[in-house]
């Protein structure tokens, strides 16, 4: 299997992975051919790409760190919930309850898989952003938590407080909040009062710990003190609010918005590794870029010598130099496929990874 951008897809491609509408139903399922009116409907929906079976793929399994069909149906509950809130309702108790358990299986699932990656390259439509996007951030934020060895009962904590992180925006105008072209400074001011508003109605309405909430209001904090709503810097802000600041801006980079397109992972793993010391918390900046591949499983690269390959595993504090499945030579000539460990194989210690290849 292997990822392909929606602009490389051609009509009889064969669907990998199941992709998902609005609101959770299976849009194309596996094995599906490809056909230039699906291609049409995944460009107008706005998916960056989607993963396909091929000959050169064939032997490549990708295994996420949570399962498929649980990411989806926590991203249509908590878009149930996020659509109750900004009808100025208070949250019920059985979507209390939803979220509590959505949590806690995110947790199982990451649990079982703490040895893994995050691999996968996210598949969301522009529409329901905000949703998959609280979902990720979650998932990444439990998946440091894992790594900092925290135990259940904060790992449920941190979970909830990511899930809910962006929970204020309901509260701001849609407007403000699609718009394409650069903020006014009012907007601004506007935006970024979500933080604050996410907050206050957490702890009025939302029987929630206190970290959980606390972690919500300081997502936005940064490490040097730049951040808002406080400005506070270094360890005065809260370890999950140090946490989500990390995976909320590098889910944020990597997803296209209404005013630009998504940075590739490799490109926002560098901004976050680039932002250590400064924006986020250098410690918890070395424990996700080892737990966050760079590049995918799956996905296509260009070398520097000009070869393209595609990735079939990553490494751990090595997350610039996976193993790699070689599928043309320096001239774009078809090879016989051959392996590269560019972590250990010495004769490749001066090559690197320069682009995503179209194959």
């Amino acid at each position: 299997m292997r990822f392909v951008p929606t602009f490389c897809l051609r009509e009889g491609m064969i669907v990998g992975k199941k992709l998902y509408g609005n609101n959770g139903q299976i849009l194309i399922s596996e094995n599906t051919e490809i056909r230039q009116s699906y291609i049409d409907k995944i460009k107008l929906l706005g998916f960056s790409g989607i993963y396909v079976e091929d000959n050169i793929s064939k032997d490549i399994h990708i295994k996420n760190v949570i399962d498929e069909d649980l990411r989806i149906k926590t991203v249509k509950g908590i878009k149930e919930m996020f659509i109750e809130s900004e009808k100025g309702n208070k949250i019920s108790t059985p979507r209390i309850n939803e979220a509590r358990l959505m949590v806690e299986n995110i947790i199982e699932n990451i649990l079982e898989n703490k040895n893994l990656m995050v691999n996968m390259i996210d598949l969301k439509t522009f529409d329901d952003y905000t949703f998959y996007h609280s979902v990720n951030v979650a998932v990444l934020s439990i998946v440091i938590g894992v790594a900092l060895n925290l135990n259940k009962n904060e790992l449920y904590k941190l979970g909830l407080g990511a899930l809910m992180h962006d929970i204020g925006k309901v509260f701001i105008e849609k407007e403000i909040l699609n718009k394409k072209e650069k903020l006014t400074d009012d907007e601004y001011v506007a935006i970024k009062e979500h933080s604050e508003l996410g907050y206050k109605y957490l702890k009025e309405n939302f029987d929630i710990p206190i970290t959980s909430y606390v972690g919500t209001l300081q997502h936005h904090e940064r490490f040097d003190g730049s951040g808002y709503p406080n400005g506070k810097s270094g360890k005065d802000i809260s370890l999950f609010g140090r946490i989500i600041s990390i995976t909320d801006v590098y889910d944020a980079l990597t997803s296209d918005r209404p005013y630009r397109k998504g940075l590739l992972p490799s490109e926002a793993m560098e901004y976050i590794m680039a932002s250590g010391g400064s924006l986020f918390d250098p410690d918890l900046v070395k424990i996700f870029v080892k737990k966050i591949a760079a590049y995918p499983i799956g996905t296509c690269v260009k070398l520097s010598n000009n070869i393209t390959a595609i990735v079939v595993d990553n490494f751990e504090y090595f997350v610039m130099r996976p193993k790699i499945k070689v599928l043309t030579d320096e001239n774009g000539h078809m090879v016989e496929p051959y392996y590269i460990d560019l972590k250990n194989d010495k004769n490749y210690m001066n090559v690197t990874i320069v682009d995503i290849a179209d194959m």
